[in-house]
């Protein structure tokens, strides 16, 4: 019986290496040039392009999401779909500042099929570029924008329903967990869009010192 064999994926183990800024504060154009045309998960097969992030590079704010849609995908940018009109109205009309002093990133940079939460492996392979935009950007403060991103910088599996509103710490960073837009637009009440409002006018107030 002849000995079995094994394919190999055609994308690469998350595991390739350390990143370049160890030690030290990268900027956002390193960060990007060393994710390049990444193909360190199976994300990359579904892709349209890679979806890094954008905004302000020294904002006080980062708003960090869960991964890229359609329209992301098809764009390049983040959040400019439905659950992006809603993110973009409340913090230029909620908390009164452009969007684009803010800064905006997920923690996949490529789009999940059919929008389904990203998988372990995935989220993994994309963790180093999500701390290097962090560790770039400096905020002041962090808002996290629904359970997976929460839970990934948090470090725990956490109900958003419960701990959302509340001030976390991100190695020394206030971090304010909310709902995800898309979630509002789905479960539509008063009383969440409210909830998100408030956190994000909390997020920003302290933000400013």
């Amino acid at each position: 019986m002849a000995a079995a064999t094994t394919t190999s994926p055609s994308y690469s183990s998350p595991l390739a290496g350390p990143v370049p800024w160890a030690g030290r504060r990268p900027g956002l154009e390193e960060v990007r040039e060393h994710l390049g045309e990444c193909t360190r998960c199976g994300l990359c097969q579904g892709r349209r392009t890679i979806v890094f992030g954008e905004g302000n590079p020294e904002a006080d704010l980062l708003f960090v999401g869960e991964g890229p849609g359609e329209q992301e995908d098809r764009t390049g940018r983040p959040f400019v779909g439905r659950a992006g009109e809603l993110l973009t109205q409340m913090i230029e009309k909620g908390i009164g500042i452009p969007r684009d002093e803010v800064y905006i990133c997920n923690i996949v940079k490529c789009r999940p099929p059919q929008n389904r939460n990203p998988l372990p492996p995935e989220v993994a392979a994309c963790r180093p570029f999500l701390d290097g935009q962090i560790q770039a950007v400096a905020p002041r403060v962090i808002v996290t924008l629904g359970k997976p991103a929460a839970s990934l910088l948090l470090g725990r599996d956490i109900a958003i329903t419960r701990v959302r509103g509340t001030w976390q710490d991100y190695q020394g960073i206030p971090l304010m967990p909310t709902l995800h837009p898309a979630y509002v637009l789905r479960q539509y009440t008063q009383e969440n869009r409210r909830a998100v409002w408030e956190d994000l006018r909390a997020a920003h107030e302290r933000s400013r010192g």
